[in-house]
C-alpha cells in the first residue's frame, strides 16, 4: 500500500516536470526545448527576446501557476480535515471575499498592481482575524461559531465589493474590477513571485510538519486528546497557515474556484485519507492541474480567458462525476 502511495506522488511529481516543460514551449512566441536546456544551464540565449520571454513572462508565469494550485489544493485539504466537513474549500472562512474587497478598493482608488496586491492580501488576512475573533465571542461549538462567523463576514465583504463596483468609474475601473475577480495570471512577474513566495511557504512548510496531526482532528477532540494531541492549538495553527497560503494566493492570481474542492477529492482517490501522503499529493496535484488550466487560459483562443471561468467550467463537471461514481462516496 505504501510502495504504490509513493509511486503515485513520484509519478504526479513527473507529470508537473513535464507539465512545466511543455508549458514553457506553448505561447504566441514559441521556446524550443534545446533553448529551455541553454537558459536552465545559464547559457547565453540564441536571441533577447528569447531570454526576456523566458524569464520575464513565462517562467514567473508558470511558478505561480504551480504554488497558487499547491496553496490552494492544500488549504482546502486542511480545511476539510480541521472542519471534518468534505465541502469545505479555501473561502469557506471568507478569505477570497476580503481579498476581492481589499483589491476592489485598490482598483477603485487606482493604485498600483503591487498595491492592488498588497491590499488584497491585508484584507483576506484581516477578514480571517474578524471571523476568529467574532467566533471566540460566540457560544457553543466553536467549529461552528467559526463556520457561522465566516459566513456572516464574507457576506459583509460581498456587500462592500459591491458597493465599489456600484460607484465606480463603469468606463475603466468596473471592468478591471470584473477582471481580476475572475482570476487570471496574466499580470504575474518575478517580483510578484517573490512577494508572493514568503506568505506561501511560511503556511505550507508548518502545514506540512503538521501533516500527521492533521489525521488526529478527523477524530473527536476526546479520541484527539487521548493521543497527546492539543486540539485547539493545532487546530488554530492550520486554519492560520491555511488562511496565510489562501490569501497570498487570491491576492496575486484573483479569485479561482473549485481547486480546493477538487483536487483534495481527487488526490483523496489515489493516495487514500491519510494526510502524510494527502498533502504532498494536494500539492503536486493542484500545481499540476492549474498549469494545465493556465496553458488552456493561455492558449486556447487569441484572446486570454480568464483562468478563474476555466476552472468553474472544468471544476464543477469534474466534481460531479466524482461524487456521482459508486465506487466510493465523500
Amino acid at each position: 500500500m505504501k510502495t504504490r502511495v509513493a509511486l503515485t506522488i513520484i509519478a504526479l511529481g513527473v507529470l508537473l516536470c513535464i507539465a512545466v516543460i511543455v508549458s514553457i514551449t506553448l505561447g504566441r512566441f514559441s521556446i524550443g526545448v534545446s533553448e529551455i536546456g541553454r537558459l536552465l544551464r545559464g547559457l547565453e540565449p540564441s536571441t533577447e527576446q528569447i531570454g526576456a520571454i523566458f524569464f520575464n513572462v513565462r517562467l514567473p508565469r508558470i511558478i505561480m501557476a504551480c504554488l497558487v494550485g499547491c496553496c490552494l489544493s492544500v488549504a482546502g485539504a486542511s480545511y476539510q480535515g480541521v472542519f471534518q466537513n468534505p465541502m469545505a474549500a479555501p473561502d469557506i472562512l471568507g478569505a477570497s471575499s476580503g481579498a476581492a474587497t481589499g483589491a476592489a478598493l485598490a482598483i477603485w482608488l487606482e493604485l498600483s498592481s503591487q498595491m492592488v496586491m498588497i491590499f488584497a492580501f491585508v484584507f483576506s488576512f484581516g477578514t480571517i482575524a474578524l471571523v476568529m475573533l467574532v467566533s471566540h465571542a460566540a457560544r457553543g461549538s466553536r467549529l461552528i461559531g467559526i463556520v457561522l462567523a465566516g459566513i456572516m463576514i464574507r457576506s459583509i465583504a460581498d456587500a462592500v465589493t459591491s458597493f465599489i463596483k456600484l460607484v465606480a468609474d463603469p468606463n475603466n475601473v468596473l471592468p478591471e474590477i470584473t477582471f481580476w475577480m475572475m482570476g487570471s495570471l496574466a499580470k504575474t512577474t518575478p517580483q510578484a513571485v517573490s512577494l508572493a513566495l514568503i506568505p506561501m511557504a511560511l503556511g505550507i512548510v508548518p502545514l506540512l510538519l503538521l501533516r500527521w496531526r492533521i489525521n488526529v482532528l478527523t477524530l473527536s477532540d476526546d479520541e484527539a486528546k487521548s493521543v497527546g494531541v492539543n486540539v485547539r492549538a493545532v487546530r488554530f495553527a492550520v486554519i492560520i497557515c491555511s488562511t496565510l497560503i489562501t490569501a497570498a494566493s487570491v491576492s496575486v492570481s484573483g479569485l479561482i474556484g473549485w481547486v480546493g474542492l477538487v483536487i483534495p477529492h481527487l488526490t483523496r482517490r489515489l493516495v487514500g485519507n491519510d494526510y502524510r501522503y494527502l498533502t504532498p499529493a494536494c500539492m503536486l496535484g493542484g500545481g499540476l492541474f492549474l498549469l494545465l488550466v493556465d496553458d488552456v487560459s493561455r492558449n486556447l483562443f487569441m484572446t486570454e480567458i480568464p483562468i478563474g471561468i476555466l476552472t468553474s467550467v472544468i471544476g464543477a463537471p469534474f466534481f460531479i462525476w466524482l461524487i456521482t461514481r459508486k465506487s466510493e462516496a465523500l
